[in-house]
């Protein structure tokens, strides 16, 4: 239940907030940023009527000390059902009808698309300049928020994969995805396959070009358990393994690390973590994200995850 704040408030709209490590670090950032803000999670249910949607928004819009919101699994279903009482969307956030941030300025209620932002540097953070000279691919497993913001980050890059493959037990998801990116002008070379066999998730993996990028972007392994792949795909030689995860089961990664000998590199979802969450902040709290102020917020998040 909602309830007047009576201190700076940002709330976290999710599913299974308290689960989050979020919450042990957010106290933590708080006190070095000199915010005295505290974080409160809003769960609900997936794909929940629009009312508990419009509940939360206009309580953030209309409570003085409500300052804003970071927005997980339900960012679609959000703004398709409060998207009037937005003052501005930034220019991702149009594109591709999803806020994971709700900031205010004055009197206005501001939402913005930060994933690709997030994803960005979560990449950078493991993938070598210059690395796709060598002509590898990406393959993606998911064609959510997660894989939309991937590939809208690879479209703003000078240099990107030459092929971006993304698959998905949803035909609703993949025709989503294929939409968004056929408004955009790019030489990237998309393929969109609707698959749900396990099996075949590894045929697809076998055939990458040495040094390509496998991303877990399902859930699977924290929302839902299991893995895209079998214990019996192989990773292509030389490649990169995004398992976007950092809770829960992690069966991909943990597939991926059995295989360690001939891999380039390993990640899992943890610096993602950290960047989606302190773009969000920044957004919300109006401050500057230097390079500096993140390696601290970075160090302090370990410190207390424990």
């Amino acid at each position: 239940m909602l309830v007047p704040c009576t201190q700076p408030t940002m709330y976290f709209i999710g599913v299974t907030t308290t689960k989050s490590s979020i919450m042990q670090v957010f106290p933590k950032w708080s006190e070095i940023l000199g915010l005295n803000a505290v974080l409160l999670g809003y769960d609900a249910p997936l794909q929940a009527p629009g009312s508990v949607y419009q509940t939360i928004v206009e309580h953030i819009k209309n409570d003085p000390l409500a300052k804003g919101a970071l927005v997980t699994t339900h960012k679609l279903d959000l703004l398709s059902a409060t998207r009037a009482s937005f003052d501005f969307l930034d220019p991702y956030a149009e594109l591709t009808s999803e806020i994971s941030s709700i900031s205010k300025r004055d009197t206005k209620l501001i939402g913005h698309a930060k994933d690709p932002i997030s994803s960005g540097l979560a990449l950078e953070h493991f993938i070598p300049k210059n690395y796709w000279r060598n002509q590898a691919d990406v393959l993606c497993f998911g064609a959510g928020g997660a894989a939309v913001a991937i590939s809208l980050y690879f479209v703003n890059q000078k240099e990107h994969p030459q092929k971006f493959i993304v698959t998905d037990i949803s035909e609703e998801r993949l025709n989503h995805i294929q939409h968004l990116h056929q408004k955009l002008e790019t030489n990237i070379q998309f393929e969109y396959i609707l698959n749900s066999d396990t099996n075949k998730n590894d045929q697809l993996m076998n055939q990458l070009p040495a040094g390509s990028l496998v991303v877990n972007a399902t859930g699977m392994g924290k929302d839902r358990p299991g893995s895209p792949i079998t214990n019996a795909g192989l990773f292509p030689k030389d490649g990169l393994v995004w398992e976007l995860n950092y809770r829960g089961e992690l069966d991909f990664l943990k597939q991926a690390q059995r295989q360690q000998a001939h891999l380039k590199h390993i990640e899992d979802g943890w610096v993602y973590f950290l960047h989606g969450w302190t773009q969000v902040i920044a957004e919300v709290f109006d401050f500057s994200l230097t390079p500096e102020l993140f390696k601290k917020l970075d160090e302090a998040a370990h410190f207390a995850r424990g």
